[in-house]
């Protein structure tokens, strides 16, 4: 699954699959093949950053 390239529908599919699928940020992205720290700027950009402890961006 291609994740979208609008942040905040990837924001909400990315905490979305965190909460129901994956149990960290490294096991989401390396079972879509996406770039983390790409991720994590794009979603920086909107204000949001990952939270490992509640295992979602906030």
């Amino acid at each position: 699954m291609a994740l979208p390239g609008d942040p905040v529908m990837l924001l909400s599919v990315v905490n979305l699959k965190l909460r129901d699928q994956y149990p960290t940020l490294d096991a989401l992205c390396e079972d879509l093949d996406a770039d983390k720290a790409a991720l994590c700027t794009k979603l920086a950009a909107i204000g949001y950053e990952y939270d490992p402890l509640q295992n979602q961006f906030k």
